[in-house]
């Protein structure tokens, strides 16, 4: 963060400051008292259960230069109506006094922080690049980001979620993006939003944002992605595997370990890919974060060789581990959607041709009306999958444990269990050496533990 007097603060999010007037920020703004750096702002929330109010004076024993509160706190502080709010206000205040920084926005129904991992690791060999740790793409989470940059930054890589009509557009109210990314339009969140339509609504809202002179990157396989193109003041640059795509990927395979291997195609020319990446779905996400770093400048050999070294960055997402039994642990317990628990699925048939492969799976949260049926759906994949096991976690999942028992050709085995616990024990019973497993859920699930339990179990 540029560091920035109190009475501008004041002045940027509509407060009133209150303290000494030569208090000056410099450090980087945060939500818990424990991060606190000398010169930092902290921002007091109300939570349900903590009041950050009641740790100000430990913030500011701790080095904070102020807090930016709801009420005074006995020291330096901006004084606002809203916290929230007001960080949002001081984020937009942050980058119009950066005019060099180009900002890049990313949303989509799977594969958001991924891809948002993907861009920053290409632009960053253009200049230096703040993007943030893991899923940080709410209206708390985006400006602490952006807050994280100041006159040195150059790129500044965001992810943008939404949980209903309007959220995206807010977002983009902080940080209008230079180069918005729109990656697909599945079923996550639907119980939320209705349908795929208004989900469609809802991310177009990024494209929207963008301005005469910027790009709208678009997903040419997905029709209400591609549809968006019409949404945009921006250069529309498509990416996907088709024939029509601006940014494609021919030729492509999958190596033993399901990594994608393809030809980089663009309009300057192409260059050949080896993803260290794991799935095929990760190949339409390279694809993605190729397409914005085009419209950065970068050329399409300088793409394609810094594709080749990226590894996953934010946790729990296809993080791929051996033991020494050699049983493999595929965790992707992040979260989970039909489309990605699919996606995943498949990345584990593939890794183990020839070897006995089981699934760990959890609730896929948010699917509303359409849970029993998409949970089926997801038990049926398995089964017709050919997969040795399936492990069912917890009674919201259950339907998938029906649905694997409709196709009567399975010949694998299904175990319903009540938590995480439950899973651990019934796998490590049936787990023999050079056996792959895929761990995933939805957060609610925590299967995390799952996996994390399973590598510890080769520890000791």
């Amino acid at each position: 963060m540029i560091p920035l007097p109190l009475a501008t603060i004041a002045e940027i999010t509509g407060g009133t400051a209150q303290g000494p007037p030569d208090v000056v920020v410099s450090g980087p703004v945060v939500i818990d008292s424990r991060a606190v750096e000398p010169g930092a702002l902290f921002a007091a929330f109300k939570g349900e259960r903590a009041d950050g109010h009641d740790f100000a004076a430990g913030a500011l024993a701790a080095g904070a230069a102020a807090v930016l509160s709801q009420r005074a706190v006995g020291g330096p502080c901006v004084v606002v109506p809203d916290v929230a709010e007001a960080l949002g206000r001081l984020a937009r205040g942050l980058l119009e006094r950066l005019p060099d920084a180009t900002v890049f926005a990313v949303t989509g129904s799977a594969g958001k922080t991924s891809t948002k991992d993907l861009i920053a690791h290409l632009v960053s060999r253009a200049g230096p690049t703040v993007h943030p740790p893991g899923s940080f793409n709410n209206e708390i989470g985006l400006p602490l980001t952006v807050l994280r940059a100041d006159a040195a930054t150059r790129h500044l890589v965001l992810e943008m979620g939404a949980r209903g009509i309007g959220h995206i557009a807010y977002l983009t109210g902080i940080a209008r993006p230079d180069v918005g990314v729109v990656l697909n339009v599945g079923t996550a969140h639907v119980g939320e939003f209705g349908s795929r339509e208004n989900i469609a609504r809802a991310k177009g809202e990024i494209v929207e944002a963008v301005p005469p002179g910027g790009t709208a990157v678009l997903n040419a396989d997905d029709p209400l992605v591609a549809a968006m193109a019409s949404r945009t003041r921006g250069e529309v640059v498509t990416f996907g595997r088709g024939p029509d795509a601006v940014v494609r990927a021919v030729d492509e395979t999958l190596d033993e370990q399901g990594r994608g291997r393809f030809t980089l195609v663009t309009p300057e020319g192409s260059a050949p890919v080896a993803l260290r990446l794991h799935g095929a779905h990760a190949v339409p996400n390279a694809l993605a974060a190729a397409a914005a770093a085009r419209a950065a400048g970068l050329p399409v050999e300088a793409v394609a060789a810094a594709l080749a070294t990226a590894v996953p960055e934010s946790r729990w997402r296809m993080e791929v581990t051996e033991r020494a039994d050699g049983v493999t642990v595929v965790n992707d317990a992040y979260n989970a959607n039909p489309d990605s628990v699919r996606a995943a699925l498949d990345v584990l048939v593939h890794m183990a041709r020839g070897r006995r492969a089981y699934a760990v799976l959890g609730e896929m949260a948010e699917l509303g009306d359409s849970a029993v049926a998409e949970h089926a759906k997801i038990g049926q994949h398995v089964a017709r999958s050919g997969i040795a096991g399936l492990i069912v976690v917890g009674a919201n999942a259950a339907a998938m444990a029906e649905g694997a028992g409709q196709v009567a050709s399975w010949t694998g085995e299904c175990v319903q269990v009540d938590d995480v616990g439950a899973a651990v024990a019934a796998l490590s019973e049936r787990l023999r050496p050079r056996d792959v497993v895929l761990v995933k859920g939805s957060r609610v699930a925590g299967l995390e533990r799952a996996a994390e339990a399973l590598l510890a179990e080769d520890a000791r």
